[in-house]
């Protein structure tokens, strides 16, 4: 796969694209960086790198700038109606910050019970085990997600 990805034969999903970040112990962002050294970073929506899923039911976008290794990722989450997408474990020490912009979803982290967060309500969870997210409604939900990496300080 990654053979092919280099040769531009195949594009990663964001299932791929996780599980390769967890293997090389990198954050997933660093892995599509590009080089740009500058205190000032406009994130345009025109330029915006998306990843789908899902046959693009599920989308993802990153809200910071790829340069650098870092502990702390932005994304904006955008899922189709009616859709559940579910997302491997990531690294250990892995932790999620998930607030419902626009919708109702359903979230499902490891063996805890599902929780349903309407508009404006979050959850924060280790991710480090086998995560879903449903909408729970007949319009596209928009969530905003933070991903830290859990150090021994925190």
């Amino acid at each position: 796969m990654l053979g092919q990805i280099e040769t531009g034969k195949s594009s990663p999903t964001v299932a791929i694209l996780w599980k390769i970040a967890a293997a090389l112990e990198v954050s997933c962002g660093s892995l599509i960086a590009e080089p740009h050294e500058t205190a000032l970073h406009v994130l345009t929506h025109a330029k915006a790198k998306v990843l789908s899923a899902s046959d693009g039911r599920f989308q993802t976008r990153a809200l910071f700038p790829y340069e650098s290794e870092r502990k702390v990722e932005f994304y904006e989450l955008r899922i189709a109606p009616h859709h559940a997408e579910t997302a491997e474990p990531h690294r250990p020490g892995t932790v999620e910050n998930l607030v419902v912009s626009r919708g109702a979803v359903e979230v499902v982290a490891g063996r805890h019970a599902p929780q349903i967060l309407g508009e404006g309500d979050a959850i924060i969870f280790e991710a480090d085990v086998a995560h879903s997210y449903r909408n729970m409604t007949g319009n596209e939900a928009v969530l905003y997600l933070v991903t830290r990496l859990r150090t021994h300080c925190s």
